[in-house]
């Protein structure tokens, strides 16, 4: 089955704020001026319809071989003053599904040309919110890359605040004793945490690399510094995505302290009425024995009051019971 030609978007951004949305004959990364950043992002699209798009706007075969490798494993690599990265945005299909969309940056002299075959929420955002009277034409290629990659972190961050809604709401039903599949939901957290871990991990070396001073050498470094920002955002993605593992097993042990809460007040209820039926037992077992009492002749009064008696006393026991709040 033939893949669909995909959606392109091309924009071109000026400093002074105007943005213009122009077609692929129109876009020339030659005649780019310093005043002007070039944005193209391709949205699905088969093999032959990425490399006809890169092939009209002049990227050579070793390049598009970047953009047309399928792998989720992130990459970076530089040529020629260009470089390209290849992240995963991590998104949510409900019920704590995480999967992943790869989304392939190329960024040049004054222009950025990102390709994903999925949607991707935040450049869906960005696209709505840098329709017109934008700024981002003031940025330079570097800085407007290091942009989509922390929009990129925040998705994991934005992953995470789902995951924590999830886990509270797990442990609200296990303190209220409302949830009575506890056991499977903690299954479903954990391998949620174990899923956003290896997500994310796997851009360590991207994020390193780029913060590293050789990254980008005959750059500003105001350019650098914000590399360096998308990395300490990434460490603390890191941070807030193995707090979450831990997360789960706080609410693994808030479930055992319940259930053996429960279990406890369940032996204690036993316990008790092992100990009135056992009292009850030897009542009954007295009034068996064959000896010549007075007490034994006395017929059906005699019934009625060893009945009375030890129903008197298994109530008293229930109540002493009620009263200590053993009960």
């Amino acid at each position: 089955m033939q893949e669909p030609a995909g959606t392109l978007d091309i924009r071109r951004f000026e400093s002074s704020g105007s943005v213009h949305t122009i077609e692929l004959g129109e876009a020339s990364l030659d005649d780019l001026t310093e005043d002007q950043l070039l944005w193209i992002d391709l949205e699905g699209g088969s093999e032959p319809t990425i490399t006809d798009v890169l092939g009209r706007l002049g990227i050579d075969d070793e390049v598009a071989a970047w953009f047309l490798d399928r792998s989720a494993m992130p990459e970076l690599r530089v040529r020629n003053g260009w470089f390209f990265v290849r992240v995963v945005a991590v998104r949510n299909d409900g019920e704590l599904a995480y999967n992943g969309t790869v989304l392939a940056i190329l960024a040049g002299r004054n222009f950025v040309i990102t390709s994903h075959k999925d949607p991707v929420d935040f450049l869906t955002k960005l696209r709505e919110r840098e329709s017109h009277d934008s700024g981002l034409g003031m940025l330079g290629a570097d800085s407007f890359t290091a942009s989509l990659l922390d929009w990129h972190v925040n998705s994991y961050f934005d992953a995470v605040a789902d995951f924590e809604s999830a886990d509270e709401r797990l442990e609200t039903d296990i303190l209220d004793d409302r949830h009575g599949e506890c056991l499977h939901s903690l299954r479903g957290l954990r391998k949620a945490a174990s899923r956003l871990r290896r997500m994310l991990s796997a851009h360590r070396g991207v994020f390193a690399a780029i913060a590293r001073p050789d990254f980008r050498p005959g750059t500003d470094g105001e350019v650098n510094r914000h590399f360096q920002t998308v990395d300490m955002h990434f460490q603390r993605a890191m941070e807030a995505v193995e707090n979450a593992r831990e997360v789960v097993i706080g609410s693994f042990e808030l479930f055992s302290n319940q259930t053996a809460l429960r279990t406890n007040a369940i032996m204690r209820v036993l316990t008790i009425l092992a100990a009135l039926m056992g009292g009850l037992a030897v009542i009954a077992g007295v009034l068996g024995m064959n000896f010549e009492a007075p007490f034994f002749k006395t017929g059906l009064t005699g019934f009625v009051i060893a009945v009375s008696l030890m129903t008197g006393l298994a109530l008293a026991g229930l109540a002493l019971a009620w009263w200590r709040k053993w009960l």
